[in-house]
């Protein structure tokens, strides 16, 4: 069997597993290539990451966002740009998980920038993919870089948080380096996130 052939086998045997993993009564999901894997930042979390992105000033462990919010910040399963998608707790996930919506792909693909869900790493435009019974995203995929396609594990997630500001795709990109900065940062007490402002400032 020569070369060619052996990739051909490969990819249609990546294919066939892609769409076990998704089986039950969710579609299978369309793929959308994610950016590649990011810089590491030594100790940097999820959660005050996201908190600098989104502008969003919620503390605590990640999981803890969906009900901080209650009566803060809206709170729904339509994803926008800027929005935190707040996963629930597991056993992968003891804290929960928060990420930061950077792009809308479409009705059940969003792509994510966060920290953390590789160890250490700040992880840019990562696809996710909505494999909810009701299309609410209350369950999800997420790509996963050390394997550059989609992890086979299907994560529980409330929903989104909102950000207090509208944003645009430019205003996410320019403000990532300096939210990763912030957030490693060690302050007392409570402040109130950053990053956006000093981004404008910068831009």
């Amino acid at each position: 069997m020569n070369s060619a052939h052996v990739s051909v086998l490969r990819a249609v045997g990546l294919l066939a597993l892609l769409a076990l993993q998704a089986c039950g009564s969710a579609p299978a999901p369309a793929f959308t290539a994610s950016a590649p894997a990011g810089p590491h930042y030594p100790g940097i979390s999820c959660a005050p990451f996201a908190r600098e992105l989104s502008g969003i000033a919620l503390y605590g462990d990640a999981a803890s966002w969906w009900d901080q919010a209650s009566g803060q910040y809206r709170r729904d399963s339509q994803p926008v740009l800027g929005a935190a998608l707040v996963f629930r707790r597991e056993q992968r996930l003891p804290a929960g998980h928060v990420s930061v919506v950077s792009r809308l792909l479409g009705p059940r693909q969003i792509q994510v920038t966060q920290a953390n869900w590789v160890p250490g790493e700040l992880d840019e435009d990562q696809l996710v993919v909505d494999v909810s019974e009701r299309n609410d995203w209350s369950l999800v995929r997420v790509w996963y870089p050390p394997v550059n396609q989609l992890g086979a594990h299907s994560y529980a997630a409330f929903g989104f948080v909102h950000p207090p500001i509208a944003t645009t795709r430019d205003d996410i990109t320019r403000t990532t380096p300096i939210a990763a900065s912030v957030s490693l940062e060690s302050s007392r007490g409570r402040p109130l996130p950053r990053a956006r402002r000093m981004a404008q400032s910068h831009g």
